[in-house]
C-alpha cells in the first residue's frame, strides 16, 4: 500500500500576525510525517484565505512561491469559517487521500496529526480531534463552550462533545459529503451524518499564539443557533408542545372562571389579566421568530447559491474565477 498523499485545510481570515509563526510548525509536521513513511511527498499545507482584508494572502502565496509544500485559494469574498474550511476540502478531494482541517492559530495540539494519520492507516475514514480537558479556559469560556455542546445534543444535534473542525477526513468520505448541498453550514454537525467509521484523538489545547480570537461569544451562540435550525426541528416541536401545554391551562382557566361565575366569586382582575397577555404575547412572538427564522433559511436554501467562490489559487496560471457549488 502507497503512502496516503496527505493536505492540511487551514482557514485563514486577517490572520497576518499568526500566520508567519504558525505556517513553520505546519511545513514541520507535513516533512516529519514524510520523513517517518506515513504520508507520500506530495502532500501538501493548503490555506484558505477566507477574503482577509489585512496581509494574509500575500504571505500565502509568498510562501507557496518558496516552498513547494505550501499552497493555497483564496475565497472572492469573506464567506465565513464554515464555507471557507468547506471550499479547501472540495479543493482538495480530489488532490489526496486524506485531509486535516485546523485552525490556523496554533492552539490545536498539531503532533496530535500523527495519530489522527495512524488511526486512517488502521482504516478509519474520520478521526475526531477532541480537547481532554479545558483547564487552559477561563471559567466563562468552559462554562459557555460545554453549554454550547450540551445545548446542541440536547436540541438533537449529533455532535462529538468537545470537538470542534480539527478532524481528518479521507477522500472517501469527502467524495461522499460532497453530496450534501446545504447552504446553511455547520460542519461538526454534518460530518457524523455521513456515517463511515470513525475514532477520536484525544489532545491538550494550548493558548492562541497571536493575533485575537474570532470566535468571541456573539460567534458562539450564533453558530449555535445556526447550527440548531440547520440540523434539528426540534425548536419547532418544542413551541408545539408549549403551545399544547398552554392550551391546557387556558382551558382550565375557562373552567375556573365560568365556575366562578356562578357561585358569585368573581373579582375584577386586570392585574392577572395584564400579565397573561404579556406572557401569551411574549410566547407567540418567540414563536413567530423561531419558526421565522427556518423559513428564513429554507429561503436561503431554495436559492441554491454557491457556497463559496474561489477566486485565485496560489499554482493557478490564469486568474479565471471558479465556481463551486
Amino acid at each position: 500500500m502507497k503512502n496516503p498523499i496527505l493536505y492540511i485545510v487551514i482557514p485563514c481570515y486577517n490572520e497576518e500576525e499568526v500566520l508567519p509563526i504558525t505556517c513553520k510548525m505546519f511545513l514541520e509536521k507535513i516533512e516529519s510525517l514524510i520523513k517517518k513513511g506515513k504520508i507520500s511527498d506530495d502532500s501538501r499545507v493548503m490555506f484558505v484565505n477566507d477574503g482577509s482584508k489585512d496581509k494574509t494572502w500575500e504571505i500565502i502565496k509568498n510562501l507557496a512561491a518558496e516552498n513547494k509544500y505550501y499552497k493555497g485559494i483564496s475565497l472572492s469574498r469573506n464567506r465565513g469559517h464554515q464555507n471557507a474550511l468547506l471550499g479547501g476540502l472540495m479543493e482538495a478531494k480530489e488532490l489526496c487521500d486524506i485531509t486535516i482541517s485546523i485552525d490556523c492559530d496554533g492552539q490545536d495540539d498539531i503532533n496530535a496529526m500523527d495519530e489522527m494519520v495512524d488511526a486512517y492507516l488502521a482504516g478509519n475514514d474520520v478521526v475526531y480531534g477532541v480537547r481532554s480537558s479545558r483547564k487552559t479556559d477561563t471559567f466563562f469560556k468552559r462554562f459557555t463552550a460545554e453549554s454550547f455542546y450540551r445545548l446542541m445534543n440536547s436540541m438533537g444535534c449529533d455532535v462529538v462533545f468537545n470537538h470542534a473542525d480539527y478532524r481528518l477526513l479521507s477522500s472517501k468520505f469527502l467524495k461522499e459529503f460532497a453530496e450534501f448541498k446545504e447552504v446553511n453550514l455547520f460542519l461538526r454537525g454534518m460530518v457524523p451524518l455521513v456515517g463511515f467509521s470513525s475514532t477520536a484523538v484525544y489532545y491538550e489545547r494550548n493558548e492562541r499564539i497571536a493575533g485575537e480570537s474570532h470566535y468571541p461569544l456573539k460567534k458562539m451562540l450564533a453558530l449555535a443557533f445556526d447550527g440548531i435550525t440547520s440540523l434539528s426541528v426540534k425548536p419547532i416541536r418544542l413551541i408545539s408542545s408549549l403551545g399544547v401545554f398552554i392550551m391546557i391551562i387556558s382551558f382550565i382557566g375557562v373552567i375556573w372562571s365560568i365556575v366562578s361565575y356562578f357561585i358569585g366569586s368573581t373579582v375584577a382582575g386586570w392585574s392577572s389579566t395584564i400579565c397573561i397577555l404579556c406572557f401569551l404575547s411574549g410566547i407567540q412572538m418567540l414563536s413567530i421568530g423561531v419558526i421565522g427564522e427556518y423559513i428564513g433559511k429554507i429561503y436561503l436554501e431554495t436559492k441554491a447559491r454557491p457556497r463559496f467562490i474561489i477566486g485565485e489559487r496560489t499554482d493557478d496560471k490564469t486568474n479565471n474565477i471558479v465556481k463551486d457549488i
